[in-house]
């Protein structure tokens, strides 16, 4: 067993900037950005004092939407020095989504890009907040979210009402290294600095909130996992949004002083190009992105003799995929991860040395200082080993609960501090575990979590319709497919664009079914209970067809 490690986000990089100063920390090749540990830690601290002035207090959330851009990884580092909370905003979100999250987890501050690929985030923030037009930076007075004071925009153009990222910087000159340091030593590692917001069974996401201790340590053990150390490469082109991004990734690389390479927004091309130029040793992906690399029409042109590791994650991986994966790109250590974000995320991996039948059929096992058990559903009573039940965790790496909804926290974790993860598993006598299905309703569309409740209470809203159920279906690109029986209010007609076009620019664009069924029932039980079952089942046959 490794020792917990009992230090702050702040204090590590501080760390780390000490004992490898003039290492690279930092990389974003396509734009020869390059930072060594020593400058990133300076302009953390930078970004920290910049907040302070601000009048950002710790403990207050503040809220990041944008790709892998340097400022949220800037902004990540910053407010574990200053301790703001983090909350991440997925780049997906629309104005329905946005304004619930801003609003649930009382942010004060807002950083976002102004634009990204066909959507504008100024437009969005500006529809939500029309004060801020007419108002002074800083000084947002909002009647749809009281909280909210401070919009930082990201680039060059300039925004009525709002910072720009080089505001930040500048002010921070006006706070000294002393009162940045007086804050930095007033945290404790127990105190929750990263919220995340995971969809819920009951319709709206629940904002996770991980602390110091849960991000530092589970970013430490998984880079154990994989070997990583001072001397590694890891190319980062999973979003800094999921915990995939900003726990497994970048937490991950400073934990043992190894070299972050993000890659601002996934393109496989790009992807296999920074791996070549910046001859990284490690890759991280879900599915989907691997066989995107592995299939790119110019993939024997790049040199991939570096890789070594990485972590394939998210959904389930074809053993086709992952023997591309070790012989073609060469990645022999890549290791699988499994998790939750409710357990900061991983509880079980892979190890460098296991078999290729492993990694493929199994999702590892605990990480160390995590147990794992196997219950019968709705218990806590353990099953024989190969027995199929409930996976459930304890340890270091479970969440300090659900933000203001103590209900939900106390469902998910026990009185006895296991957390219950809703994924049905069977684990063998050497502690490996294999994921069977699933206890919730969850749709895992290409990595991301979809809960079928919150795009049903999105699609009530709809005049036309009466009841809608959503469900998965299996898809072989993206692993599953969003579909929506829906019944309509008597004498309505729609179409299924008509549907589609009432979701677009309101919920993200993977959330949008992309099936659209129209019935008159759905199959109950006797006790009245909706069989989504077998609503999958006809799904699969309706899009057959």
């Amino acid at each position: 067993m490794s020792d917990i490690l009992n230090v702050t986000i702040g204090n590590l990089l501080e760390e780390k900037a000490a004992l490898h100063p003039g290492h690279e920390a930092v990389v974003y090749s396509d734009r020869n950005l390059r930072w060594t540990y020593q400058e990133f830690n300076q302009i953390c601290r930078k970004a920290a004092k910049g907040f302070m002035k601000l009048g950002i207090e710790k403990g207050e959330q503040l809220a990041v939407w944008s790709t892998n851009t340097s400022e949220w990884l800037v902004t990540q580092f910053a407010t574990g020095k200053m301790g703001a909370v983090l909350v991440t905003v997925n780049t997906n979100y629309r104005t329905t989504e946005l304004e619930y999250l801003l609003k649930q987890s009382d942010s004060t501050t807002i950083i976002l890009m102004d634009v990204f690929k066909d959507s504008s985030y100024i437009d969005m923030i500006y529809e939500i907040v029309p004060e801020l037009m007419t108002s002074e930076p800083g000084k947002l007075r909002s009647s749809r979210l009281p909280f909210l004071k401070n919009v930082i925009v990201l680039g060059d153009n300039r925004y009525p009402g709002t910072y720009s990222w080089n505001d930040i910087i500048k002010l921070g000159e006006w706070v000294s290294d002393e009162e940045l340091n007086e804050r930095m030593e007033s945290l404790e590692a127990d105190d929750v600095i990263n919220m995340q917001y995971t969809s819920g069974t009951t319709g709206f996401p629940k904002g996770v909130m991980l602390t110091h201790n849960n991000i530092v340590n589970n970013a430490y053990n998984i880079a154990n996992c994989m070997k990583l150390t001072v001397q590694d490469r890891l190319c980062i082109p999973v979003p800094f949004f999921h915990c995939f991004g900003c726990v497994l990734g970048t937490m991950a690389c400073v934990s043992v002083g190894a070299t972050m390479v993000p890659v601002q927004e996934f393109n496989p091309k790009r992807v296999l190009q920074t791996v070549q130029d910046e001859k990284c040793t490690g890759l991280h992906g879900v599915p989907t992105m691997f066989i995107a690399e592995l299939n790119d029409s110019d993939f024997e042109k790049y040199d991939l003799s570096s890789l070594r590791t990485g972590i394939m994650a998210g959904a389930n991986c074809p053993i086709e995929v992952m023997r591309a994966v070790i012989e073609k790109m060469g990645a022999t250590e890549i290791t699988i991860a499994y998790g939750q974000t409710e357990s900061s995320p991983v509880i079980t991996q892979t190890r460098t040395n296991d078999s290729i039948v492993l990694r493929v059929e199994s999702v590892g096992k605990a990480l160390p200082n995590v147990e794992v058990k196997i219950v019968e559903p709705g218990t806590s009573t353990e099953v024989p080993h190969g027995v199929q039940g409930e996976l459930c965790t304890r340890g270091y790496h479970v969440m300090k609960g659900y933000y203001k909804n103590e209900e939900a926290t106390e469902e998910a974790i026990d009185a006895d501090g296991w957390l219950h993860t809703g994924d049905l598993a069977v684990m063998d006598e050497k502690g490996y575990c294999k994921i069977t299905g699933r206890l919730k309703d969850m749709i895992i569309r290409g990595g991301e979590n979809i809960y079928p409740r919150e795009i049903e209470e999105f699609l009530y809203s709809h005049p036309k319709i009466v009841d809608v159920q959503v469900v998965g279906i299996p898809d072989e690109v993206y692993g599953e497919e969003v579909l929506a029986w829906i019944i309509l209010k008597e004498g309505e007609t729609t179409t299924e664009d008509e549907i589609k076009e009432f979701c677009s620019g309101k919920i993200s664009k993977h959330k949008i079914p992309r099936f659209i069924a129209f019935t008159d029932s759905y199959p109950m039980t006797a006790s009245g209970k909706i069989q989504k079952y077998r609503l999958r089942e006809q799904a699969k046959e309706i899009v057959k067809q």
